[in-house]
């Protein structure tokens, strides 16, 4: 069993016992991985992550090349990490969602959802990082955001790590803005934008109206602009909107938070 497939099980596990799951949600009976993925998927649906992880673990460990599992993997890996405090559990949530997204690209390049998958996990990654560390993952978030849009170019998911991609190199200081551009390069840093990250995140939004993070990205992308009119509106929209993703009740508490000190 690899490492990242160990680790999967064992937070899964502690996460059972840590969220008090009522006895056999996360049970790993004999399934077919296609079973355990669908298993996998209505736990997710239901925002219970503990199970939705066994299960994609129970298809994995039944077939380490389904690629559906592994992306699926990777993105509640990356879910879980989002919702824990900065230190060790959340850096091993997120090299286990990167590690994961690598293993579903080595399956199949030629789909949007590995490279999605393995940009978004650097990407959150990557925020939990200092500046420079930021910059050094910047090149691998853009690279593999943009691969997912050759092959899906309306993947909402891979606009959004492209906008954000876009707010974030602009929020850099001085300094950092000139190490990114030597690192990076000039061309790439130099398309960098505030218009850009609002057209991506608004796209997100025409494409996906009720998802809030895009929503709460797109309203600090407005709140640095100083369009405050349209982010106190994005945010307002939080407020109302009915919880849909793992982590949206984290999102309306950020949301919450930006609109007192907007």
């Amino acid at each position: 069993m690899s490492k990242s497939l160990s680790n999967l099980l064992i937070r899964a596990s502690l996460l059972a016992v840590a969220t008090a799951l009522p006895p056999g949600a996360a049970t790993l009976r004999a399934q077919t991985p296609k079973e355990q993925v669908a298993l996998g998927d209505l736990d997710y649906g239901e925002r219970r992550v503990s199970a939705a992880l066994a299960h994609y673990g129970a298809a994995i460990a039944a077939d380490p090349k389904n690629y559906d599992a592994l992306c699926k993997a990777s993105r509640t890996e990356a879910d879980v990490g989002e919702g824990l405090a900065k230190g060790v559990l959340q850096d091993s949530a997120y090299a286990a969602a990167v590690r994961f997204a690598r293993q579903a690209i080595a399956v199949d390049a030629r789909d949007a959802g590995g490279h999605f998958a393995l940009a978004r996990a650097a990407g959150r990654q990557a925020l939990t990082m200092g500046g420079m560390g930021r910059i050094r993952a910047a090149k691998l978030v853009r690279s593999e955001a943009m691969k997912a849009l050759e092959y899906d170019s309306l993947h909402a998911g891979a606009l959004h790590v492209l906008g954000v991609w876009n707010a974030e190199v602009m929020r850099l200081n001085g300094l950092s803005r000139s190490f990114a551009r030597t690192f990076l390069g000039a061309e790439v840093f130099g398309r960098a934008s505030w218009s850009e990250a609002t057209r991506l995140l608004e796209r997100c939004i025409t494409l996906e109206p009720d998802r809030i993070v895009h929503h709460l990205d797109l309203a600090a992308v407005y709140a640095d602009t100083h369009e405050t009119a349209k982010a106190r509106r994005e945010l307002e929209w939080i407020a109302r909107a009915p919880l849909k993703d793992i982590n949206d009740a984290l999102y309306k508490q950020r949301a919450a938070d930006r609109l007192r000190t907007l």
